[in-house]
């Protein structure tokens, strides 16, 4: 009996050691995120209408108030194009901090996304595929921008595409996915969201932002803030609204939230930063001041920054951008380019400073203008970051000195939107005249803004250095800049290559070839070229050195005179230079080395003139049938350009002229010539 009690003994303990071992291995695939993971990635909307501000990835857990520590989500380019080339990632989240909610969701995704997510993903940087995203157990140090790749402590992915005609095939490779999911399956991208149904596959739909994707779910409490403008100014007071979307229960809800965001502090406002809903209540408000003081410290921005809300609740909006507009601004004395002044700003050229260029002509008068304004023992070369703070002042906006203005765009934006991350809606940026790739010019590795007082030298060879050239580097519309890429101007064999915006007045025209006409003297192997369409219309990258049309550049120039803007800002940009625009001081410098006096003896006494225009006339106007010309003295030439620069008419007259109008309706830039004399005005045709 022994024997046999002994023998069903030792059976019973090797039950339980293989039992021991088999809840050991059990635990250890429940704990490895590589074999069973926590959490998942439950919904993915890469593609939304517009300009892609409703993008988001949300996650999901297995236990509700997950904790993310220690996660990181990947976005990985299947595209073959620098700098995202060889399934490399183009953006990283780190998740350390954040936590998924009562119903184990956790979103990310940009600031309109509604609820409100835990993390902002700028707008416009999920790409619309063929691409992956991916969930890994490391850090977002571990994955650097271009980093490729790797299985290594992958938790989850998704590939998916927004055709369904392509994957993201080496992606998955690497990653070891089967399934690319095509967001477009509904043939509804814009508006359908790819989601993860509970058995693991996926489906296209409405998107669910915040809640389990079956429906299900503990319906938490919204909290929705609200204001009746986005935007006010100094000395206004508004109200903040603090909604919700069911009726408290239990006990009043206190919000508390800061407005404090960069220059805008606690003493820019009054008011209190707490409210309280009442139980029964669905909504509360507070007042805030602004505070109206003496000082122009410029357009700011204060943001509703909610603070931690209790359990079951969520924000619907949160982190609310309020533009606070500044009345102290100052006006200047001259026009802006669009409603242009001038001989109101005198340039301020230094004694004998164009001495040098007496009585020269062609290939001689043309060294001589860059011995000038490339000397290296004077000229100073400022870091490309130093353009931004350059072009705040030589672009400021003459009716407000909180804003800039806009060149293609022919209007101003606030100073406060000049773009600082990638995204160019509603953003200002810099805009090379003579673009980049055509310029060959390279920003520094290093560059940093220094300020004014700390320079390098330069000199004419150094075709690099364009690239912080403050005489071509205007303020622009990032979208406009975006437009117009690396185009060249104006038209060539009756093809446009840019002439600007749509209903452009073309104020800008003179101050593009004026500029151009400068780089091509500052810098050797840069030039001004006549239309060749084979270079001409083509959208290079490579760096030829070439940019035209000549001709469309001269009408340009002689259409869209240098006006108080452009002077001052050619004084402005010589205070950091040291160097100045010669074909802003003397416009017919231009005529004397591209243009048609090419070859003649310069003298700048002849420079700057101009008609008695008090005795020239040009009636009627508006103009029906015909226009009349009057008051100049001998022969003379005229010509009538549309605002894109295109000739439409030129003739020879002596004194006086009638000319029949055969044009169409719009606005004509009627220009007179009489030697080195030059008259321009603009004549509308009814």
């Amino acid at each position: 009996m022994n024997g046999i009690f002994i023998f069903i003994k030792s059976l019973f303990y090797k039950a339980y050691e293989i039992s021991l071992f088999k809840i050991s291995c059990l635990f250890f695939l429940i704990t490895s995120p590589l074999v069973s993971a926590q959490v998942v990635i439950n919904e993915l909307d890469s593609d939304t209408p517009g300009s892609d501000v409703l993008e988001f990835v949300e996650l999901k857990s297995a236990t509700p108030n997950f904790s993310l520590n220690g996660y990181v989500l990947v976005f990985f380019n299947a595209g073959s194009t620098t700098p995202y080339a060889n399934s490399a990632s183009y953006y990283t989240l780190d998740l350390d901090g954040y936590a998924t909610d009562i119903n184990g969701i956790a979103t990310f995704g940009n600031p309109t996304v509604s609820p409100t997510p835990l993390a902002i993903i700028p707008n416009a940087t999920i790409q619309n595929g063929p691409d992956v995203v991916a969930l890994y157990q490391d850090n977002a140090s571990s994955f650097p921008m271009n980093t490729l790749a790797t299985a290594t402590n992958l938790v989850d992915a998704i590939a998916y595409s927004g055709s369904g005609t392509t994957s993201p095939t080496a992606l998955m490779t690497t990653l070891g996915i089967s399934i690319c999911v095509n967001e477009n399956a509904t043939s509804s991208v814009a508006t359908h969201s790819i989601q993860r149904k509970n058995d693991g596959t996926y489906e296209v739909k409405i998107p669910t932002p915040g809640m389990p994707n079956d429906g299900s779910g503990i319906l938490l409490n919204t909290i929705t803030v609200s204001t009746s403008q986005l935007s006010y100014s100094e000395g206004e007071s508004f109200a903040i609204v603090f909604s919700t979307s069911q009726p408290i229960q239990n006990q009043p809800l206190v919000i508390n939230f800061n407005l404090t965001n960069g220059n805008f502090t606690a003493s820019d406002f009054t008011g209190g930063l707490s409210v309280t809903l009442p139980v029964g209540a669905t909504a509360a408000q507070t007042t805030i001041q602004i505070t109206d003081d003496s000082a122009n410290e410029g357009d700011e921005e204060l943001l509703i920054d909610l603070q931690s809300v209790p359990s079951g609740y969520v924000t619907n909006n949160d982190n609310i951008t309020i533009r606070i507009y500044d009345n102290d601004y100052t006006v200047q004395s001259f026009g802006t380019p669009l409603n242009p002044t001038y001989g109101l700003v005198m340039p301020t050229i230094p004694a004998g400073y164009y001495d040098t260029l007496e009585g020269l002509s062609g290939s001689a008068l043309k060294q001589a203008v860059q011995d000038i304004i490339a000397n290296p023992s004077v000229v100073r070369l400022h870091s490309y970051a130093d353009i931004w703070d350059i072009i705040r002042t030589a672009d400021q906006n003459p009716l407000n000195s909180n804003q800039v203005w806009c060149m293609y765009i022919e209007s101003p934006m606030a100073k406060i939107d000049q773009q600082v991350g990638s995204s160019i809606v509603g953003k200002w940026n810099r805009e090379h005249i003579f673009c980049q790739s055509r310029g060959g010019f390279e920003v520094s590795s290093n560059d940093s803004a220094d300020g004014i007082n700390f320079w390098n030298a330069t000199n004419a060879a150094t075709v690099v250095d364009g690239v912080s050239d403050a005489h071509h580097i205007r303020v622009e519309n990032g979208q406009e800049n975006s437009s117009r890429n690396n185009k060249n101007y104006g038209t060539v064999n009756s093809a446009t290559v840019y002439a600007g915006p749509t209903n452009s007045q073309g104020s800008w025209h003179g101050d593009v070839a004026r500029a151009l006409f400068y780089m091509a003297v500052r810098f050797n192997g840069l030039n001004v070229v006549a239309g060749d369409p084979s270079e001409y219309l083509q959208n290079t990258t490579t760096a030829s050195g070439n940019i035209g049309d000549l001709a469309t550049l001269l009408t340009w120039h002689q259409t869209d005179p240098r006006d108080d803007f452009e002077m001052n800002r050619n004084n402005y940009i010589y205070t950091w230079q040291m160097n100045r625009n010669p074909f802003i001081d003397h416009p017919s410098l231009v005529h004397y080395i591209f243009g048609a006096n090419y070859g003649q003896q310069w003298f700048s006494s002849l420079s700057n003139q101009q008609f008695p225009t008090a005795h020239i006339v040009v009636y009627p106007n508006p103009v029906t049938d015909f226009i009349k010309i009057s008051g100049v003295k001998g022969k003379a030439y005229a010509a009538i350009h549309t605002l894109t620069g295109q000739l439409i008419q030129n003739f020879a007259f002596e004194n006086e002229m009638q000319v029949e109008c055969k044009w169409n309706p719009g606005m004509y830039i009627l220009t007179i010539t009489q030697g080195t004399n030059i008259f321009t005005t603009k004549i509308i045709v009814q």
